[in-house]
């Protein structure tokens, strides 16, 4: 419904009358005004099937009887264009079995005419009114519904970004990180591919906080976090998993090929200008790098995790600025 007679429920309602009889559309046009009713009139189907489509009435008084196109061809014609127009069939005594054809066929009601008391006519009128007002709410509140859905949905969306995400760098989080290899381990085995893990930590990260602060700590923090995004394939995971401390799922990648990313990450990084980089003991900012892969270095999460970080301490211990693949001597 577009008309604007239909969104105010509240007042008079668009109505339109179908009759050859010029006496009878007169009586009911002036019995509807008079309700407060807005009040269209035809004398054939075809006419007022043109009216119905430039006005859309949500409620149709039509004779069961009319030239050229039934009463029943118009009640047809306006529920398959309209379903929850509000139709009464106008119809005589001899006509009876016709109205009730009418009513299978999505009639609302009916009026007998020769119309013996007004009072009938008003009281089937307001019954139908009442339906379109019904019909009218009932959307409107599924309306807010869904609207309500929606803002519902979008709080739920965040609810669970914040679940598992890093509320500091907007990375995905230590919890979210234990799924996602969970996951990339499972899918790994079933198509015999490889992946590969990458531990990276701030070197000196402490002396950088001790001379700038905590808040520009983690304004540091976030500027590592936007390079990992930016320079990292979309199926590849980052996430922050402690501290100063990030953590990398690289799927089908070979331990050579993570070293050649783990690499360049860490030149990247040697060479950006970051703010305070030149107070550092080394006059940079640099990070250092542990590296396992699946199936070279284990074949359990647990187990890439644990050589990962062994790798990284060893590339720490060895003068940071490093990466250090997992090995069975370190």
């Amino acid at each position: 419904m577009n008309n604007a007679g239909h969104n105010d429920m509240s007042s008079g309602i668009d109505i339109l009358v179908i009759d050859d009889e010029e006496s009878l559309r007169n009586v009911l046009e002036e019995l509807l005004t008079d309700e407060g009713h807005k009040v269209t009139t035809a004398a054939d189907g075809e006419h007022a099937l043109a009216l119905f489509e430039q006005g859309r009435h949500p409620l149709v008084l039509v004779d069961i009887r009319l030239p050229n196109i039934s009463g029943l061809e118009v009640l047809e014609k306006i529920k398959a264009s309209e379903p929850d127009t509000q139709v009464i069939i106008i119809t005589s005594y001899a006509s009876l079995h016709s109205a009730v054809c009418a009513l299978r066929a999505g009639a609302t009601d009916y009026l007998i005419k020769p119309f013996e008391q007004f009072e009938i006519v008003t009281n089937v009128i307001n019954r139908s009114v009442e339906r379109i007002r019904l019909i009218h709410d009932n959307k409107l509140l599924v309306s807010r519904l869904k609207k309500h859905n929606v803002e519902l949905e979008k709080v739920n969306h965040v609810l669970q970004e914040l679940a598992v995400k890093d509320g500091l760098t907007g990375l995905y989080n230590h919890r979210y990180f234990f799924e996602a290899i969970g996951i990339e381990h499972a899918r790994a085995l079933r198509h015999k591919r490889q992946y590969s893990l990458l531990f990276i930590d701030v070197d000196q990260f402490k002396h950088y906080n001790d001379t700038h602060g905590h808040p520009q700590g983690d304004e540091l923090l976030k500027n590592l976090a936007d390079i990992f995004s930016h320079r990292l394939r979309q199926s590849d995971t980052v996430a922050r998993y402690g501290g100063e401390e990030f953590v990398l799922i690289l799927p089908e990648t070979t331990k050579d090929g993570a070293l050649i990313l783990a690499n360049n990450l860490r030149q990247h990084i040697a060479e950006h200008a970051f703010y305070g980089g030149e107070c550092q003991p080394g006059g940079k900012i640099t990070v250092s790098i542990g590296l396992a892969n699946f199936p070279d270095d284990g074949n359990e999460p647990g187990i890439l995790i644990e050589k990962a970080d062994k790798a990284l301490y060893s590339a720490k211990r060895s003068g940071r600025n490093k990466v250090t693949g997992y090995s069975h001597d370190l």
